[in-house]
């Protein structure tokens, strides 16, 4: 059995993947975390009835609880005004502090080193700000190819901030001809090669556009080796898959809460710091007065006394409205744990790729790896052919997955609310655009 009949079935009992759709019911039916999907909005399709939501690596969908979270901040806010800040139901001063135990459990962190703030890209530039410190010939910040745009914009304007030419400071990891993904073990050469150069390693735990996910252990033990610290951009990550970010002494990451942590548009993001870096004031750091030691907060002093933890490196007070939402996720999170959802996510994408495997078209290919372990749970689809036309084709059946250009189909089946069924509806109507033999099976 392969490996991908294996992540499908979940057991060693079948020898082949069944195509039909009863198959997908019996799946359903033996999922412990199917009730979960009732506890998430999903959105209404162009007939009516709900979609097929696969884009959860772009926007997870909204918590039904969140709803009623915001409304009681607004109700706090209407019936108490300032005083909600030490009186709110959720006192408000004290808010992001909500999130401190909860953030650290979803990335293997220990107390004091997350705090949800900011964006994700102002969260990367305030850690590069501390952690990007180029010295004599360690001048250089090592990222993978293909990485988020945003990140490259955010490197490029730092190392330009340190009066360095972009061009030669950024040095790109890169796959090898005819490959789709990157080896860990190229990684670590470059790294042994290249490493007292570098002063920064920054890397996505998994990268947007293929969904691979990086042997950051590995990774970082090479990065350290040499010498160089370590960033990790954790937005298609968190959430996805599990991390370890304290024992694998990462120096700092950071991370988004609109997509798996299902945060809302736009919402507050995550940012780690490791303890060793975390608990010294000696660290340069932007400051503002919310990173401020809560104890001399309202002394008004000109002396910046930063908070032990990540939460020194806070700016502002935390917009509470913005933050009640991933109050609603997080809570989820903790209820059913990464364990059993990375369980759930393992079978799903690994039956989606069985489904679309069998679909014997030379009009699709997966760029993903196919090792569960080298992924989360989107699955990146080369389409040959109009990408448009399929694109819409797929929004005219209900079924919601996102493309980046030229020619990419990113589908991404969520375990908290994504069923079998849902995957199998996918795969069914992409052949169907493709003109697939395998509908003649089904």
């Amino acid at each position: 059995m392969s490996s991908v009949q294996r992540a499908a079935t979940g057991s060693g009992d079948h020898d082949a993947l069944r195509l039909d759709r009863k198959y997908a019911e019996e799946l359903d039916a033996g999922d412990r975390l199917a009730p979960y999907r009732e506890r998430f909005a999903l959105p209404r399709g162009p007939h009516g009835g709900s979609v097929v939501y696969l884009c959860g690596n772009s926007l997870g969908l909204m918590p039904k609880r969140a709803r009623d979270l915001v409304e009681r901040e607004l109700d706090d806010w209407s019936t108490l005004g300032v005083q909600a800040h030490f009186r709110g139901r959720a006192p408000w001063y004290s808010y992001h502090k909500r999130f401190q135990e909860t953030g650290a459990r979803l990335v293997g962190a220990i107390e004091g080193e997350v705090v949800m703030m900011n964006s994700l890209t102002v969260n990367l530039h305030l850690m590069m700000v501390s952690f990007y410190r180029p010295q004599g010939t360690r001048t250089k910040i090592l990222m993978e190819d293909h990485a988020f745009p945003s990140d490259q914009y955010a490197v490029k304007s730092q190392v330009a901030l340190h009066g360095l030419d972009p061009a030669e400071a950024i040095v790109v990891a890169r796959s090898r001809a005819g490959e789709t993904a990157l080896r860990t073990d190229d990684i670590v050469e470059l790294l042994k090669a290249r490493g007292d150069e570098i002063a920064l390693v920054l890397l996505g735990g998994v990268n947007y556009f293929t969904g691979q996910q990086f042997e950051m252990d590995r990774i970082v033990e090479a990065a350290r080796r040499e010498g160089c610290l370590v960033g990790l951009d954790l937005a298609h990550a968190v959430g996805n898959v599990p991390l370890d970010l304290h024992d694998w002494e990462v120096d700092f990451a950071v991370w988004c809460s609109y997509k798996y942590l299902n945060g809302g548009p736009g919402a507050v993001a995550g940012c780690f710091v490791h303890e060793r870096h975390a608990k010294s004031a000696e660290v340069l750091r932007l400051a503002g007065w919310w990173g401020n030691d809560p104890a001399t907060r309202f002394c008004m002093s000109s002396d910046f006394e930063p908070a032990v933890g990540a939460d020194g490196w806070q700016l502002s007070n935390p917009p509470i409205l913005a933050m009640a939402p991933l109050e609603a996720s997080l809570e989820l999170f903790d209820e059913v744990g990464m364990s059993a959802l990375r369980a759930k996510s393992v079978r799903l994408t690994g039956y989606l790729e069985g489904l679309l495997r069998n679909l014997g078209s030379e009009s699709l290919e997966i760029v993903t790896p196919s090792d569960p372990g080298a992924r989360g749970c989107q699955l990146s689809l080369r389409v040959l052919g109009s990408l448009e036309a399929t694109l819409d084709g797929l929004t005219e059946r209900g079924i919601v997955v996102d493309s980046r250009e030229p020619d990419i189909i990113r589908v991404a089946p969520v375990p908290f609310y994504n069923t079998f069924q849902d995957a199998w509806v996918f795969a069914a109507a992409l052949g169907e655009l493709m003109g697939s033999a395998m509908l003649r099976r089904l």
